[in-house]
């Protein structure tokens, strides 16, 4: 009964270390994230990355852009010019390259290119039971690293097999709204198949979608993976 006692006390006086030590270690992961609506990341490492930008408040310059497709709501060329500088890269798909201008390198789901030191993964982003992106289409999610970490952008997809191959994600990006997208639930199984550190999820509060759908996929990933719901910069 005593050794009982001094292991529940034991574990009383390291719990609130461990929580604070899993706290911190998330801080750290996406203090450099920045989540500006949508499907809308600013991520600072070695170099600025954007990924598919919409509706940009403010006027930047951007190492990298990482454009998924060709909707209105990802590949927006008036706001690629509000971050684009004469240095910029932008890595998309062939379809969206069609309307923009400058250094433009064209990938497609398999290619793997490094980018001003950066190494990009293009992957599969599709729909599987509705039409609004077909596999045909070859539009692309990414993988790219950042710090040291590897990042998951996953663009417009439903749950698809291809996430069970993508290896070591510390963040995963994932769509939750549904509609045109995974619905929170598919998306608590996309995460579950790829295990990243952290789940952050996006593409709502826009087009479609509300924080409701957040707070779902966060409360389906209790106890399993890591979520933080970034707030919209």
């Amino acid at each position: 009964m005593k050794k009982l006692l001094l292991f529940i006390f034991f574990l009383l006086i390291i719990s609130p270390f461990a929580y604070q030590a899993g706290g911190k270690e998330i801080s750290e992961m996406i203090k450099d994230i920045h989540w500006l609506g949508h499907d809308t990341f600013k991520v600072m490492g070695e170099k600025i990355i954007y990924t598919d930008p919409f509706k940009i408040k403010n006027k930047d310059k951007a190492d990298i852009i990482l454009i998924t497709h060709e909707h209105f709501d990802h590949c927006s060329p008036e706001d690629v010019k509000k971050i684009q500088g004469p240095d910029t890269v932008i890595v998309t798909v062939s379809d969206c390259a069609k309307k923009l201008s400058g250094n433009i390198k064209i990938v497609k789901p398999g290619d793997k290119i490094t980018v001003q030191g950066i190494d990009i993964e293009a992957v599969p982003s599709y729909n599987t039971n509705k039409q609004f992106h077909p596999k045909a289409n070859n539009w692309s999610g990414y993988i790219f690293t950042a710090k040291g970490q590897r990042i998951y952008i996953a663009g417009d997809t439903d749950y698809i097999p291809e996430m069970k191959t993508f290896k070591n994600i510390d963040i995963a990006l994932l769509p939750v709204s549904g509609t045109y997208v995974m619905t929170a639930e598919e998306a608590v199984k996309a995460a579950l198949d790829i295990k990243p550190k952290l789940a952050i999820p996006m593409h709502y509060g826009s087009i479609v979608g509300n924080i409701n759908d957040a707070n779902r996929f966060a409360e389906g990933l209790r106890g399993k993976v890591d979520v933080e719901i970034l707030s919209e910069e």
